[in-house]
Parts: structure tokens; C-alpha cells; sequence
């Protein structure tokens, strides 16, 4: 799987192959340098990848070599986690640290924007398009999507999933992303993941069912949280809480389209009820 990778880059494995949905993975060491060699095995991993090269990395990963659609990436050796600090009492500085990734993505760069970014309004059909049919929060978020969604305010490259988990400590560079998405619309989409994270992402220990380790759901986070980001990111707080309700009903919508049940749908909908309320709407 990663011999000609190995060879070409006289790279060393360290540990065994890591394989997803849309990539392969090896960490490797090339002479001194921890990276990672990086097989995206369909077309979103593949235009994702483009975005890497794009933001040649002033807020992501290094690419340091490429061969056709191979990456080789600059691997992250920090001990710190975001998780982690979400978890331990340290959320508002977790918070401040994926908005700084994001605003550090969202920068100009002077360059053209790479060919084959999905616009946002198209990344949302499944809410604008088709989320009235779900009703309650749903089809009110449905709604202000498509409001925010006309502005066309912002528009600059995202992340398209920057939470906890994909932005890493790389000791002396900083906290850094990885794994983009391939969109190109409002900046505001980038910071609603922070919302239902790092709750989404341990299935070992679901939150609903260990509340003891919930942090987006927790009684009263989302507000706390809105006020640290909306500074983090200078953004007005209605704006943000509205692009928090829409991205958070957009994965629910994805779940539910799939005929998901449990954890997903229902931390996401949890976060989206919590967001309308803040921003002093209810559901019809």
C-alpha cells in the first residue's frame, strides 16, 4: 500500500496503517521530521487535499511532498489536546484556539483559489432544500440558512470541519488542521463544529449516556461559548448563533436523510434547540 511512497521519500513507518472512509495513512519519519503520508481514495479527499497545498501551512499542516494525489504532511507530536481540554475545565482556551485556526485559514492568501471548491449554498441543500419535511427546529433552521445563505457576506475557504479533533498541537508550529473539507463560502460556517464538539466524537462513551463527560451540552456552554467565539472571531453574536443553528441542523439533516439514530442526530438537535432559544426564537 505505501512501498513506492516509502522508497520515494526514503521514509521509515512508525506504527501501522490508518485507514477511513476517504484516505489511507501512515506515519512515517523521513531523516529527523515526524510526517504523515496521506492516500485520499476519493474525490472529497482529493480536492481537500488541494486546500492543504492552497494554505501552504499558515493554519494547517504542511505539505512537504506531493506525488499525483499523495501527500506527504508534516506530522503533529504535540502532547496537548483539545479534547482534553474541553473536558478538563479548559474549554474557553479550546474555543480560542479553533477560532485563531480558523481565522488563520480564513486569511487572503493573493493567490487564485484552487479549482473545484464547493460553494456553501450547494453544501447545504439537504437543509435548504429539504429539511422543512423534519419540521420544528429543523425547518426554522432550514429557513435561516437560506436567509444567511443570501447575504453572501464573507466568502472566503473553509475548513468545512474544524473541531476539536482537527486541530492538532504541533509543538513549536502551533496548533495546525488537518482533514479540510473542499468549500469556499461565509466564514461563519467554520465555527459552527465548535458547538457540538468534542461531544460528537467519542463513541466509546456516548455524551448523552455519560453527561459527566458532556461539554457542549452542558447546561448554560452554548451561551458561554457564543461569547468567547463571537470575540475570538469578530463576529456579532446573533450572526454566529444563527450559523450555529443552521450547521448544527445541516448535520442532523445528514444524519436523519441516512436514517440515523441515537448520539448524532441527537446531540446536534440538542445544540441546535439551545441555539434558537439563545437567540430568542422558538420552534413552530
Amino acid at each position: 500500500m505505501f512501498e513506492e511512497d516509502l522508497a520515494r521519500w526514503g521514509a521509515v513507518p512508525e506504527g501501522e496503517p490508518i485507514v477511513t472512509h476517504g484516505s489511507r495513512l501512515l506515519a512515517v519519519r523521513c531523516g529527523d521530521l515526524p510526517a504523515m503520508i496521506k492516500q485520499p481514495v476519493n474525490e472529497d479527499e482529493k480536492l481537500g487535499c488541494l486546500l492543504m497545498q492552497h494554505w501552504t501551512g499558515e493554519g494547517a499542516a504542511m505539505v512537504l511532498a506531493q506525488h499525483g494525489d499523495t501527500l506527504l504532511l508534516e506530522r503533529a507530536t504535540g502532547p496537548l489536546s483539545l479534547v482534553a481540554m474541553s473536558r478538563e475545565g479548559q474549554d474557553d482556551e479550546a474555543c480560542r484556539i479553533l477560532c485563531d485556526a480558523a481565522n488563520r485559514l480564513h486569511a487572503p492568501r493573493g493567490r487564485p483559489l484552487p479549482d473545484g471548491l464547493l460553494p456553501l449554498e450547494r453544501w447545504f441543500a439537504p437543509l435548504t432544500e429539504g429539511g422543512d419535511r423534519y419540521g420544528g427546529v429543523v425547518a426554522q433552521a432550514a429557513a435561516i440558512a437560506r436567509a444567511l445563505l443570501a447575504e453572501r457576506r464573507d466568502i472566503v475557504t473553509l475548513h468545512g470541519d474544524l473541531h476539536h479533533n482537527n486541530v492538532l498541537d504541533f509543538g513549536p508550529r502551533g496548533w495546525l488542521a488537518i482533514d479540510p473539507r473542499h468549500l469556499v463560502g461565509d466564514r461563519g460556517y467554520d465555527f459552527g463544529s465548535i458547538f457540538t464538539n468534542p461531544d460528537m466524537g467519542f463513541p466509546d462513551a456516548p455524551a448523552l449516556a455519560a453527561p459527566d463527560r458532556a461539554v457542549a451540552t452542558q447546561p448554560g456552554r452554548l451561551a458561554r461559548r457564543a461569547a468567547v467565539v463571537a470575540e475570538a472571531a469578530g463576529m456579532e453574536r446573533d450572526r454566529l448563533l444563527r450559523w450555529v443553528l443552521a450547521s448544527s441542523a445541516l448535520s442532523a439533516v445528514w444524519s436523519l436523510d441516512d436514517g440515523e439514530e441515537g448520539e448524532h442526530p441527537a446531540i446536534d438537535l440538542a445544540v441546535a434547540e439551545v441555539a434558537l432559544a439563545e437567540l430568542g426564537l422558538s420552534a413552530p
